[in-house]
């Protein structure tokens, strides 16, 4: 059958449909676990399963890959990562755009792992392998602030901060138009894309989802954001922004318009994680870190501006 792994589904997975389940935590893609499914080469708690059965906390998946797969965490400094905060229970970064949280399949680009690695610092050995110390994601095309674990406590703690949403986790977007109030909330539940595999979308069956956000300037054209998540599912801030029609400037996955990307000299969305803030996990005192403008994007404002 295959190299195996045994994976209990954690709080934050519970009520998911078993594919959606795997595919989060293997970093696999649905179709490919709708194949494993198909071949029997998932159970749950022992038996067989559909791809529609639902998962529940504590649950035990065993997954048997009909191909060895094992995401190799190449010890590989990301160009441009800078550490923002280092102590011994967490270190918190500026990432860049073009690199991933974790290594994945599909992705053998720079990861924060492989820069960990490189760098020589510990995380936590708490989660999946490819996983470790990862208490929370930025897309590869998103640039700003992540936090990883280097102690086991620290993993724990943090997990809980960002389940019970004590964590402030702050972007700018630069989005297309000028939304209508311009300050607001967008509570829409979000799923998997029904035709795109790689999408997400705002859907009746999705999980519940809870984006705040506020005008910080207009422009001709575009107005700049900041936004809160109360929660964090994948692609959030670009798919709710998408659903009320102002996307995220060079996002063109989301409905963004190409010509005005390419005019503003983007190749991503203009999307950064400019601040982070949480009760430290082991000290128990309140920390708020801020991380500038890339280049990209403060030249697009810069554009804007002129």
């Amino acid at each position: 059958m295959g190299a195996g792994r045994v994976l209990l589904v954690p709080e934050g997975l519970d009520g998911e449909r078993v594919d959606a389940a795997v595919a989060r935590l293997l970093g696999l893609s649905r179709s490919r676990v709708a194949d494993l499914i198909a071949e029997g080469s998932v159970l749950l708690d022992g038996d067989t399963v559909t791809k529609s059965d639902r998962v529940r906390t504590g649950a035990m998946l065993e997954v048997a890959l009909s191909e060895p797969w094992a995401a190799q965490i190449e010890p590989v400094k990301a160009p441009g990562l800078t550490i923002v905060y280092d102590d011994d229970d967490i270190v918190v970064i500026d990432k860049p755009v073009g690199v991933a949280a974790h290594p994945s399949v599909g992705w053998s680009g720079p990861s924060v792992l492989g820069h960990r690695a490189a760098a020589g610092f510990p995380s936590s050995t708490a989660g999946v392998p490819e996983r470790q110390g990862i208490v929370q994601r930025l897309d590869v095309g998103t640039s700003g602030l992540m936090v990883v674990a280097k102690s086991e406590i620290a993993y724990t703690m943090l997990k809980r901060a960002f389940r019970s949403r004590t964590v402030d986790k702050t972007y700018h977007a630069l989005v297309q138009g000028h939304p209508d109030p311009f300050v607001g909330t967008i509570d829409a539940p979000i799923g998997r894309h029904p035709s795109a595999e790689y999408k997400m979308a705002v859907t009746a069956s999705g999980r519940a989802s809870i984006t705040h956000y506020d005008t910080v300037q207009a422009f001709v054209g575009t107005t700049l954001l900041e936004v809160h998540l109360e929660t964090g599912r994948t692609h959030q801030i670009r798919v709710h922004l998408a659903a009320i029609h102002h996307p995220c400037v060079g996002d063109p996955m989301y409905g963004a318009d190409p010509v005005l990307a390419a005019r503003l000299g983007l190749e991503r969305q203009w999307l950064h994680a400019v601040r982070l803030g949480f009760t430290h996990p082991v000290r128990g005192e309140y920390v708020t870190f801020t991380a500038s403008y890339p280049g990209d994007l403060q030249r697009a404002l810069d554009q804007l501006r002129a």
